[in-house]
């Protein structure tokens, strides 16, 4: 399967009937300027975008108008080195600022997927090194994490739970610490990771993104990682491996993204979407005189 998928957007309305007559006006107000900013996005020059589903924008108006009261659930997936913890990172930093500046308490939760692989320690002590461990041992394929529990977690926390979750060690003793970090209910819950929208986790999502990038670009940014990671030799053939099972695990569950992103995009074009997407929000509740809380 190449990397680089056409960019697209479908436009086909869908009309939905609400008994609210204001809440109906405002899903269709914002719903039309996110189709706005959305098709704006996607035929600029170094767009985020790859495609946007009208599925995804109209799920957005919904939880934006509060007609979907319930927190959402956002997951990202994409190979490895495509960019993905980059773009989570920054749409979370710049939903913090805007909770900071308006005093929104409790605005994201973040779920790190690499901390739901499985406890291995054991098998590192006998194999007497990570390296050697990692030769007989599969670390690119989903039944090397406990996605089950992530999705537990992930659902307790839209049903207004707390969970405490798991923190693997990612310095090599493949180590899992369980019920480690607090984790409280908030408006959005988001996660990214390799295999976050394979079958065991992706129902649990609202909003299914995939990152895409060429695979030129996506090498470049591995080995650079990989020398910085002290990978030495067996750098070759860590990207084989995981090239090769990103093929089977990873570049089928495209079809279930709603948002493909570049992973080749600008950092600041990131950030500044999502700031487009929260001046919506601003107009419609701040100018209006009703407290931004009440919907994000």
């Amino acid at each position: 399967m190449q990397n680089t998928i056409t960019r697209t957007f479908n436009s086909d309305k869908k009309k939905i009937s609400f008994m609210d007559n204001n809440l109906n006006n405002s899903f269709y107000f914002i719903e039309k300027r996110l189709t706005k900013i959305f098709k704006e996005e996607l035929e600029s020059d170094n767009s985020i975008f790859r495609m946007v589903s009208t599925d995804a924008i109209n799920k957005m108006a919904l939880f934006l108008a509060g007609v979907k009261k319930r927190a959402c659930a956002i997951g990202i997936a994409g190979e490895t080195a495509s960019g993905k913890s980059t773009i989570a990172n920054d749409i979370i930093e710049t939903l913090e600022l805007f909770a900071s500046e308006f005093s929104i308490s409790r605005l994201i939760t973040r779920i790190n997927t690499d901390d739901y692989y499985y406890d291995r320690s054991d098998m590192v002590k006998a194999a007497g090194s990570f390296a050697e461990f990692a030769k007989h041992y599969d670390l690119d394929i989903p039944q090397a994490l406990e996605l089950s529990l992530m999705k537990k977690h992930i659902v307790s926390l839209l049903d207004g739970e707390n969970v405490y979750l798991p923190k693997y060690d990612m310095s090599g003793t493949a180590k899992r610490e369980n019920n480690v970090t607090l984790a409280m209910p908030s408006k959005i819950i988001i996660s990214e990771g390799l295999f976050t929208l394979t079958d065991e986790v992706v129902d649990a999502f609202d909003f299914k993104i995939y990152v895409d990038i060429s695979q030129n670009i996506q090498k470049e940014r591995f080995y650079k990682r990989a020398a910085e990671r002290g990978l030495g030799s067996s750098v070759d053939d860590v990207y084989k491996n995981a090239s090769d099972k990103a093929k089977i695990h990873i570049y089928p569950t495209v079809c279930k993204a709603d948002i493909i992103l570049s992973g080749e995009a600008e950092r600041q074009n990131y950030k500044n979407f999502i700031k487009k997407v929260l001046d919506i929000v601003k107009e419609v509740y701040l100018e209006s005189n009703v407290r931004v809380c009440k919907i994000v």
